[in-house]
């Protein structure tokens, strides 16, 4: 459904989305016909909106309003954010999603609370590593989509074995985002030459994820490399002048690679997740 929500139809659509149910498609077609330039285009909302069962906005749980249609709108459910939930709040989301269909991802999950959150989702994957949880609405197809993608589409590179944690985070979001990917580690610029026995596979990728600490400037040296777009996640890792990441993102947003952007200190998740959005995107082309 979300490839017909833009422009002035997303009006019409929320409208119908959100008035208890769905109508019959001559309704729809009279309601939706002055927001379609073309006939194909309005038979196409119909369909997808007849073939789509409606969700609410949002399930209010303790407090939290968890957002049911973000993958209707956004192409990915909405992701958990661990930190300061309790185990219970965590759980009630996850069975929301769960009812509706939807994939679960949560971040910065206590080592204290995996034990619980698998008690209750045996289905379940936790990466203590990256702090994360993913779950599948089919747990054996966890790496599978909608599109036939047989080559890897992301590249997660780290310059060192310290930026593991973030770089497993980035490549744990790819998972749950189905995007075929791959882990790269201590290639960092200390000893160059030990990115050059991959260049050949990384100028193959939709988007590459490079996870560097103290100077940061294996992303320059990696967006010299490849034509598509290197997302940068700077870390806090490294001595007294590093301000815990500081100087990594400084680095990374003054990079002269023309390719490389950067997200915050230690944010694997975005990194890996606006990687996974090019690569969903490019595939669907």
């Amino acid at each position: 459904m979300a490839s017909f929500l833009h422009g002035s139809a997303s009006a019409g659509i929320w409208f119908v989305m959100n008035s208890g149910s769905i109508p019959d498609a001559a309704t729809l077609r009279s309601t939706l016909a002055h927001l379609y330039e073309s006939p194909a285009a309005l038979e196409a909302a119909i369909h997808a909106l007849l073939n789509t069962s409606p969700v609410p906005a949002v399930d209010a749980i303790d407090g939290v309003d968890v957002d049911l249609q973000r993958r209707e709108r956004c192409g990915f459910p909405e992701v958990v954010f661990g930190e300061g939930k309790t185990v219970a709040m965590i759980v009630s989301i996850l069975q929301k999603q769960r009812e509706v269909g939807q994939d679960s991802l949560v971040t910065r999950v206590r080592s204290d609370h995996a034990g619980e959150l698998l008690r209750a989702f045996p289905d379940a994957i936790y990466n203590e590593t990256a702090r994360t949880l993913r779950r599948h609405v089919a747990a054996d197809a966890a790496l599978s989509s909608d599109i036939v993608i047989n080559e890897i589409q992301v590249f997660v590179v780290a310059a060192g074995s310290s930026d593991r944690p973030v770089a497993e985070e980035a490549l744990e979001t790819l998972h749950w985002m189905r995007v075929p990917s791959e882990l790269i580690i201590d290639v960092g610029v200390a000893g160059p030459h030990r990115l050059q026995r991959h260049v050949a596979r990384l100028q193959k990728a939709v988007a590459i994820v490079c996870v560097a600490g103290m100077e940061a400037a294996l992303p320059s040296v990696v967006g010299g490399y490849v034509p598509c777009p290197v997302i940068g996640v700077p870390t806090s890792v490294g001595y007294g002048a590093s301000l815990q990441g500081i100087t990594a993102m400084l680095s990374m947003l003054t990079c002269c690679a023309s390719n490389v952007a950067c997200v915050n200190i230690d944010a694997g998740f975005k990194g890996g997740y606006v990687a996974g959005l090019i690569a969903s995107r490019v595939a669907r082309q």
